[in-house]
């Protein structure tokens, strides 16, 4: 069975650039052999992160996410089953913030900056998929 898990997460003080590209690597590397794609959002401080896989698979994901110390504030915004997967081309993709259009941002929340925690899930999933469609995700598989 499939599922899609949504959440977001408010960085640990000690996460930056460095700590991201290593967080997109490892999760490159681990994701294949368990059956999780997905994409990662980072964006001043806050992590929006969608996954997509067997549930077994990604509750575990989740729940090293939960436990992880660069993450804080850890909201789970949607969790469903899906008859098929809309991420399927990325182990981990990445939101390409230089890419990323205010406008669209506008279009889904009341200021231009990415804050999934004054939106609903079901917001934050649409503007990822506007996102793939506009080509603002980089690292397909």
């Amino acid at each position: 069975m499939l599922v899609r898990l949504l959440y977001a997460s408010r960085a640990a003080d000690n996460v930056n650039q460095e700590a991201l590209v290593a967080i997109v690597r490892k999760s490159k590397a681990n994701n294949p052999s368990a059956g999780v794609t997905g994409v990662l959002c980072f964006s001043e401080g806050i992590f929006l992160q969608v996954l997509e896989g067997g549930r077994a698979a990604v509750n575990q994901l989740y729940n090293r996410i939960a436990t992880d110390p660069r993450h804080t504030d850890l909201q789970l915004l949607c969790y469903e089953e899906i008859g098929e997967r809309r991420f399927a081309g990325w182990s981990m993709g990445q939101v390409n913030m230089s890419r990323l259009n205010t406008a669209l941002l506008l279009k889904y929340s009341e200021k231009p900056a990415l804050d999934p925690f004054s939106v609903s899930g079901q917001v934050s999933l649409a503007l990822f998929e506007e996102l793939m469609a506009t080509a603002s995700i980089v690292g397909q598989s």
